[in-house]
């Protein structure tokens, strides 16, 4: 039986879905939050980017269970011995198997037969520049130059049609468990939809659904033949770094933004409702840690935390073990030194709640402050806690972009977009130009950041009423009668 290996990533991410459940099981008790977040989901763009932050997910969880394979027993070993492979895997390393045994010497093109880099070959005694073969990819194929298009295109079609196929299954899941929600038939929820009269517009969701079934399909149905979005100058496939890059994203936006809040909340609070000397001390941190350059200060961080992981390699048995808590301080350090902004805020809005006349009626009747700020206080400034949370989640991603520019963001072995990104400045200056990591990275990164901005925007406009009533709208005119 494989060794389950138990990273600090690991635990947060399935820590953080767990809460996540936990507050989806309370705001189905609660209709006030209940009629809030189908205000989020009654918007069409953050309906769609909830379907595609949602895959994400699954990708990543499906990323952060890591076990080590049982090796068989050597030679000469003592009875009962087992013995671990020294790589950890994931579920995923188990479905993309296939990505990354088929590993090229260097460059490929994305769908290529042959290398990207000539080599001299001797050729009836002229020495000519030739593209060689891949080891992998387009093997299967005799003539290449014959077979190549047409075997794309139908292997494209097939797993588009496959996909197509599974999205429409899901579709119609949903529709079954819409139509049990409502007590009505599968066929009556059906043709609510497809007229687009229910409140949440769950075309929107089948059509998201559809569009990702018939891409994701068409790349399943190539990736066993084919290097997709080609290979990079080790030969590794860049579609296999790519989608072990949305589990870095996923982690630093999730956990950072996660590691904001304990600071921000407690101390925003108290120095909004206590005011006074509490608030002086409170403001004066958070205005030095605003006043130090963020990557200045978090570089510095990251670099004590490179040379801590550096002098004491006996604490790690892998070197997976030691990228992931390079990662996990990562997102401890990103939290640490961005809680002033949501700190600055909370103090804001408990100035002005702490005056209302519920909060001096239980100061009056003699309740406890802790008390008041726990059960007065914070559930009336929870919506700009979870505004700014799912505001930040996109940021922070962007950020460790950013981050490995300088060289100071994840570990080298630990696939990121910020990374991808990083390698691929010096293969932007090739000739001839090494495109495709970079184009990978970027489009996939964007997708995500996208999805989570839209998202963010469905649940400010549902949470802040502000942001409904001040949102510019366009000038109507009316027609003058004839």
């Amino acid at each position: 039986m494989p060794k389950i290996v138990f990273l600090w990533t690991d635990m947060a991410i399935w820590a953080f879905v767990l809460a996540l459940i936990a507050y989806t099981l309370s705001v189905l008790r609660q209709p006030n939050l209940a009629a809030n977040w189908g205000k989020v989901f009654r918007n069409a763009p953050a309906l769609a980017s909830s379907v595609l932050l949602g895959m994400c997910l699954l990708i990543t969880l499906a990323d952060s269970i890591h076990f080590r394979k049982v090796l068989p027993p050597a030679a000469g070993s003592a009875a009962g011995q087992v013995d671990y492979d020294t790589r950890v895997q994931s579920l995923l390393d188990v479905a993309l198997a296939r990505l990354i045994e088929t590993r090229e010497a260097t460059y490929s093109r994305p769908l290529s037969t042959v290398s990207f880099t000539k080599e001299s070959v001797d050729v009836n005694g002229v020495v000519t520049r030739v593209a060689p073969r891949l080891q992998y990819g387009g093997a299967h194929l005799t003539d290449p130059e014959s077979q190549w298009l047409g075997d794309v295109v139908t292997r494209g079609l097939t797993g588009s049609l496959v996909g197509a196929l599974v999205a429409a299954a899901l579709c119609a899941l949903l529709t079954l468990l819409i139509a049990r929600a409502h007590q009505q038939s599968a066929a009556s929820a059906w043709a609510a939809i497809r007229r687009q009269e229910t409140k949440i517009p769950w075309h929107v969701a089948y059509i998201t659904l559809l569009v990702v079934g018939v891409v994701a399909g068409a790349i399943a149905g190539l990736m066993g033949h084919y290097h997709v979005f080609g290979t990079d100058i080790t030969g590794n496939d860049v579609l296999l770094q790519t989608l072990k890059s949305i589990r870095t994203a996923f982690v630093i936006g999730a956990l950072s933004t996660l590691a904001t809040l304990p600071l921000a909340v407690v101390l925003g609070i108290m120095a909004g409702y206590f005011k006074g000397w509490v608030d002086e001390v409170i403001q004066y941190i958070y205005t030095v840690l605003s006043s130090i350059p963020n990557i200045l200060l978090i570089a510095a961080c990251v670099l004590m935390v490179q040379v801590f992981l550096d002098k004491h390699p006996e604490l790690f048995e892998t070197g997976m073990e030691r990228a992931d808590l390079k990662l996990f301080l990562l997102c401890a350090v990103l939290g640490l030194t961005g809680w002033a902004g949501l700190c600055r805020l909370l103090r804001a809005e408990t100035l002005k709640l702490r005056e209302l006349d519920y909060v001096q009626a239980a100061s009056a009747f003699g309740v406890t402050n802790t008390r008041i700020m726990v059960r007065h206080i914070f559930p009336n400034v929870a919506h700009l806690m979870l505004i700014v949370t799912v505001l930040e989640f996109s940021a922070l991603i962007l950020y460790e972009a950013v981050l490995a520019l300088v060289g100071v963001g994840v570990d080298s072995s630990t696939s990121s977009f910020g990374g991808m990104i990083n390698l691929a400045r010096n293969e932007m200056s090739r000739d001839p130009l090494v495109w495709w990591p970079f184009a990978a990275a970027f489009v996939f990164m964007v997708t995500l950041v996208l999805a989570a901005n839209l998202f963010a925007d469905g649940v400010r406009d549902a949470f802040d009423p502000r942001a409904r009533t001040f949102r510019v709208r366009p000038l109507g005119f009316k027609k003058k009668p004839a």
